[in-house]
This record gives structure tokens, sequence and C-alpha cells, in this order.
């Protein structure tokens, strides 16, 4: 994500001369923005003091932090489901007593295969 050339206090300096009453195009031009950007800026910084924007970056920095956390105990919860879930087989041993092992139930001898 690319940094902003403008901090918060900036950002927030910048809405506070249009509500001045400096025209928007004007505004825009002088600090070499466009107009969609500070529109974007207004919704997300308008009505905000500086130390409200402050708090806010710290509020979505732990908020991302959080999401990531929980990503990875989702994640880590699912591998040990998939684990769990999956039977686990048993190697077939091999009779260790000679011929008569080898015979059926009547004692004919065993089903080739």
């Amino acid at each position: 994500m690319k940094l902003s050339r403008f901090n918060e206090e900036q950002i927030i300096s910048i809405l506070k001369e249009q509500e001045t009453g400096l025209g928007t195009a004007d505004l825009c031009r002088k600090h070499g923005i466009s107009s969609a950007t500070f529109y974007k800026w207004k919704a997300k910084y308008g009505g905000l003091d500086v130390s409200d924007a402050r708090r806010l970056k710290t509020l979505e920095e732990e908020n991302a932090r959080l999401k990531k956390l929980l990503a990875e105990a989702m994640l880590d919860n699912a591998i040990l489901k998939d684990v769990a879930a999956k039977k686990l087989v048993t190697p077939r041993r091999q009779p260790r007593c000679g011929r008569s092992c080898l015979r059926g139930a009547w004692g004919e001898p065993a089903a080739s295969v």
C-alpha cells in the first residue's frame, strides 16, 4: 500500500481550509491532490480533530493486528480438525504362526488373492 505524502494533521488542516470557504478545485490545485482524493479524505476525516485522527489510526492498526491473530488461530483450528477427522489406519500385521494360520475357518486353504 502506498504511503500518503500527507499525514493526518496536514489532511485535517486541508479539510479545515475548505470549510473556511476556499473552493474545492482551488484547494486541490494548491496542494497538488485530485478531487477524488479530497472527497475520500473528507469521508474519512471529515469532522475529526487531530487527536481523533491519531486515535483512529491506532485503532486501525490494532484492528489489523487482531484480524491477523484471528486468521492464524482459525487456520490452526482447521488444521487440528482435519488431523482429528482423519481415520488412522494401522498397518496389517503378518501372522507369527505357521501354516495353520493360512487356513480358513473350517480347515480349507485360504483363498489366494
